[in-house]
């Protein structure tokens, strides 16, 4: 088994240690470490919390979505139409699946609190949830002959795997705020192309549980770009004015960098149906909005006003109207950040949470006390 990095243990100072784990399962004694349990009643960063509470009521599975009822819209569609959402889901399954398998994990070590890693647990497990989501429309939409074409193109793509090589270089050799940068870029901007076409559909009354599920990552997306670049802002205000300068030249470079390419990839499978400038438009305002999770200025000019508005109605807050019982649907605000106020850690602080236990506590022994007593 390779080295997996480990940020478990602490010493008795309670400082967080990095620890690489060699696959023996032996610890070395003279560490004098020892396992620490989190404890969610004593929370260092509120926002962890909330983020977590977010991201769990928010939960869904791509089973529950009625796919199926959209095959009379797909079947209408023109062969080059549906050659574009096939392409489009192709390339965000195949970042879905980098997200899944290493996107929220290289993240770990640099974590500030516990609570922090749990939350990027949640993010680990809802990127594979996404990935597996692309295939139930696949087997759905597409004979097994066509799925293996889509993905046959999805893994030979050059400029696919330009972007997924590019994120992935950071995540294995870049710093803890590179990583945090690059996560937030893959998951603010780079998916948006591929989300142009099902949320123009859906705009225009077709596959919409379909656009549906697509909603749904976005969703969740829109709360993971939001967060790690609340964790990046963190740790980048800790720099130095010099370093600050030089992680902010690199954050630009590389997101540049990634527009040049995706503007080859918007090319490559817009174009046979005639959006490809419209999507960039979509591309462009959705680099400036990574750029806004990250606490940076936009660089393009392209604002909301120039997005076509079918697609902007698109990614409305209406709740689609599925039987509670079978499915679900997603009935959301697209992450929208607020300073926390002084009101705010005070309500949450641990010693308001101790006085509310102990109050719990109080009430719950004087009503066993009372039933007791009538027993009698």
């Amino acid at each position: 088994m390779g080295q997996i990095d480990n940020n478990l243990y602490i010493n008795s100072k309670d400082n967080w240690q990095q620890n690489l784990w060699d696959g023996t399962d032996q610890a070395d004694p003279d560490l004098g470490k020892y396992y620490k349990a989190i404890n969610w009643d004593s929370i260092e960063d509120m926002v962890d919390k909330l983020t977590w509470e977010k991201l769990t009521e928010q939960f869904w599975l791509d089973t529950r979505i009625p796919v199926s009822n959209d095959l009379d819209d797909w079947r209408r569609l023109s062969a080059a139409e549906q050659d574009v959402v096939d392409k489009v889901f192709g390339g965000l399954t195949l970042l879905d699946t980098l997200q899944s398998e290493e996107g929220a994990l290289v993240l770990l070590p640099d974590a500030r609190t516990q609570q922090e890693r749990a939350v990027f647990s949640n993010i680990h497990f809802m990127e594979s949830v996404h990935a597996k989501s692309y295939s139930t429309i696949f087997i759905t939409l597409n004979t097994t002959s066509e799925i293996d074409k889509i993905f046959d193109w999805t893994n030979e793509n050059e400029l696919i795997q330009y972007k997924a090589k590019k994120i992935n270089q950071v995540y294995r050799t870049g710093t803890g705020l590179q990583k945090k940068a690059a996560s937030v870029l893959l998951e603010s901007f780079l998916f948006y192309s591929g989300f142009y076409a099902p949320l123009w559909y859906l705009g225009n009354s077709k596959l919409p549980n379909v656009a549906e599920i697509i909603k749904l990552i976005l969703r969740d997306e829109s709360v993971h770009g939001t967060y790690i670049g609340y964790k990046f802002q963190l740790g980048y205000n800790e720099l130095s004015e010099e370093e600050q300068e030089e992680l902010k030249n690199w954050t630009f470079e590389l997101l540049y960098d990634l527009y040049e390419n995706e503007m080859k990839y918007t090319s490559a499978v817009y174009d046979q149906i005639g959006w490809t400038e419209d999507v960039n438009i979509f591309v462009r305002y959705n680099a400036n909005k990574a750029l806004q999770n990250l606490g940076f200025d936009p660089l393009f000019p392209d604002t909301a006003e120039d997005v076509n508005p079918i697609v902007m109605n698109g990614i409305s807050t209406g709740t689609s109207n599925h039987d509670f019982f079978s499915q679900v649907g997603n009935g959301y605000l697209l992450g929208e950040v607020q300073a926390m106020e002084d009101e705010d850690y005070s309500k949450w602080s641990t010693s308001a949470r101790r006085e509310q236990r102990m109050a719990y506590r109080k009430a719950k022994k004087a009503a066993r006390k009372k039933a007791q007593e009538e027993d009698k």
